[in-house]
């Protein structure tokens, strides 16, 4: 197993909507994990005093995370910060990618104007998660190409997932399709890692066996499952102007030691 490499990262904090807060990977009774808490637990196996912060927040979209997480995130000094938004946005009516992307900017200039390593993530072709998302290709594209854009004039790092397949690997998402399942969270945080320059991590892009064949009728069984399941509830929200986030808060608002356990990736 290849060994972690050291670093200098002391104090970790992730903004963000739910799959940051890690939706996907755990449940409401025992707590969620996610890629944030997993991409921690890599970097405190480098350095076991390291603290981290979670503040990410679900069904927030961008300029909710800058306006209730950007200046909670300064004022904890961090040396590193992961900023991942948008999704809320580009499964909107309404879509502007100007504007998400001058929010997401804004984040990008005051976190590194504060001496922050800053890391941040595009979005792979949903399309190829979910059918009904097809027709967002075009946003997901402008999304990440201004992204990529704003990045590159602030020295922050990209984990560029959208040209690698593997991203679309239904194996890697969960049963609502819009959230990173345990395995898609764990691929997650070892390409963070890699695209942060941490050794070990490159299995991020190791295919998965060949899926099993599925029939029909279980094609259609699932097809049904999801829509009563995720699609039904979330387009009830949308109805009613309310959020799943509605009255939550951050589930790690403070910085905190880190138990490294051994975890690298799928």
């Amino acid at each position: 197993m290849a060994t972690t490499q050291h670093h200098r990262y002391a104090r970790y904090v992730a903004i963000g909507d739910s799959q940051t807060e890690g939706l996907g990977d755990g449940d409401e009774e025992h707590g969620y994990r996610g890629w944030a808490d997993r991409l921690a637990e890599i970097l405190a196996a480098g350095n076991p005093g390291l603290t981290y912060a979670n503040l990410a927040v679900r069904g927030r979209r961008t300029a909710r995370i800058k306006a209730e997480q950007l200046a909670p995130a300064l004022a904890l000094k961090p040396d590193l910060v992961t900023v991942m938004a948008g999704m809320n946005d580009l499964v909107r009516p309404g879509f502007d990618a100007a504007l998400v992307a001058a929010d997401v900017e804004e984040m990008f200039t005051e976190l590194t104007a504060a001496g922050a390593r800053v890391a941040t993530v595009t979005f792979p072709d949903i399309g190829r998660v979910s059918p009904l998302a097809r027709r967002a290709l075009p946003r997901v594209l402008e999304l990440n190409a201004r992204i990529r854009a704003a990045a590159d004039r602030h020295g922050v790092v990209v984990f560029d997932t959208f040209p690698y397949r593997i991203t679309t690997d239904p194996r890697l998402w969960s049963g609502d399709r819009m959230h990173a399942s345990p395995l898609g969270h764990a691929r997650i945080a070892a390409g963070m890692a890699d695209a942060l320059g941490l050794a070990g991590h490159e299995n991020w892009l190791r295919p998965l066996p060949p899926p099993a064949p599925v029939s029909v009728f279980g094609a259609v069984t699932a097809e049904a499952r999801w829509f009563a399941g995720f699609l039904g509830p979330w387009l009830w929200r949308r109805v009613r102007g309310r959020s799943s986030g509605d009255g939550r808060e951050a589930k790690r608002p403070v910085l905190a030691e880190v138990a490294a356990n051994g975890h690298r990736g799928a």
